[in-house]
């Protein structure tokens, strides 16, 4: 089953940059895939996650915003594994 992991961002933000490419190791580690998605793009993210970006999200589940928190998102992908 390959984990599934989206990365809510903005072109223009570099704390969304500086995430995805923190998780790179990571995704590769656990052979996740990694969606990116532009909350600009999208009326209904950017109404609910406006001021929160960059989020982390498997599913529903938020693991992190602002910034990674790789102890926390390494735990969670091991217990999901």
């Amino acid at each position: 089953m390959t984990i599934e992991l989206t990365l809510l961002s903005r072109s223009y933000c570099h704390l969304c940059h500086d995430m995805e490419m923190l998780l790179l190791p990571l995704v590769e580690e656990f052979g996740a895939k990694l969606t990116v998605l532009d909350v600009d793009q999208d009326p209904v993210l950017e109404a609910r996650f406006d001021e929160w970006v960059p989020v982390l999200l498997h599913g529903e589940t938020e693991l992190c915003h602002y910034f990674l928190d790789q102890a926390k998102v390494r735990e969670y992908l091991v217990e999901i594994c």
